[in-house]
């Protein structure tokens, strides 16, 4: 989806009124896929200091991330998003929230972050806002810091989607690749230490997480590309035991 697109669903059409927990059904909501499919993936560089968000919604993630630092920023294009989680949020004094273009985070101190943090919201994202931000994250982060992208590897089926062969049933970035994606960080001095490519909603790997260092960190290795065609089949397992541990 374009720039202007994506502004115009999550600032004016989309109906927000569940908070983006519908998005989280497959595991039984977004507690569960928190602790079920997020955290675990992400769980060595938490707690941190200083967490960047980049477009946290309605703060579906929000509510887990803030907890597990000393200062959390969040950075959405969408001024109804922004304005809602300052709402939500507000008497929690390490939180605070900005409304950015789609591409830009000025307002971050070069070498202040220590996580980055973006899930099911950069999927929608085409190639063009990931550079900007990946150029960006090169500075923002501190030299041992880290960042987890959901993004799009719908680019991989592009042709097929065309031709009508491959549905793209959640509006997947169509030219980006966790390849493209991959080769950006490393023009930018940052490695993609890992990259899981899934699938999300249909049987294709539409999807990619993707974990980032600087070059030169601790965290630092030769990548590694795991395709995982069961996420969606690991989402039903979490939802089914989910309910035997929820304190409801």
């Amino acid at each position: 989806m374009e720039l202007s697109d994506n502004l115009n669903l999550w600032e004016e059409s989309y109906d927000w009124s569940r908070q983006g927990e519908e998005w989280s059904q497959a595991w039984g909501g977004s507690e569960a896929q928190w602790f079920g499919c997020v955290f675990p993936r992400i769980h060595r560089f938490l707690p941190a200091g200083t967490i960047l968000e980049i477009a946290p919604g309605f703060g579906r993630w929000t509510r887990f991330l803030a907890g597990l630092c000393s200062q959390y920023v969040g950075v959405d294009l969408s001024a109804r998003c922004v304005e809602f989680c300052q709402r939500r949020f507000a008497r929690q004094s390490t939180c605070e929230f900005h409304v950015n273009d789609g591409k830009s985070l000025d307002f971050i101190a070069d070498g202040s972050v220590d996580f980055a943090f973006s899930f099911d919201s950069l999927v929608h994202a085409e190639t063009d806002v990931l550079e900007s931000y990946v150029e960006q994250l090169a500075r923002k982060l501190q030299p041992d810091g880290a960042g987890f992208i959901h993004h799009s590897n719908c680019g991989e089926y592009a042709d097929e989607v065309v031709a009508g062969s491959v549905g793209n049933q959640h509006a997947r970035a169509l030219s980006v690749t966790a390849l493209r994606f991959a080769e950006c960080c490393e023009r930018n001095r940052l490695c993609c230490v890992s990259q899981e490519i899934v699938n999300w909603g249909q049987a294709e790997l539409i999807d990619c997480f993707s974990t980032l260092v600087p070059a030169g960190s601790k965290w630092a290795r030769p990548g590694v590309v795991l395709r995982n065609p069961e996420l969606m089949a690991e989402a039903e397992l979490i939802k089914r035991i989910a309910p035997s541990y929820s304190s409801r």
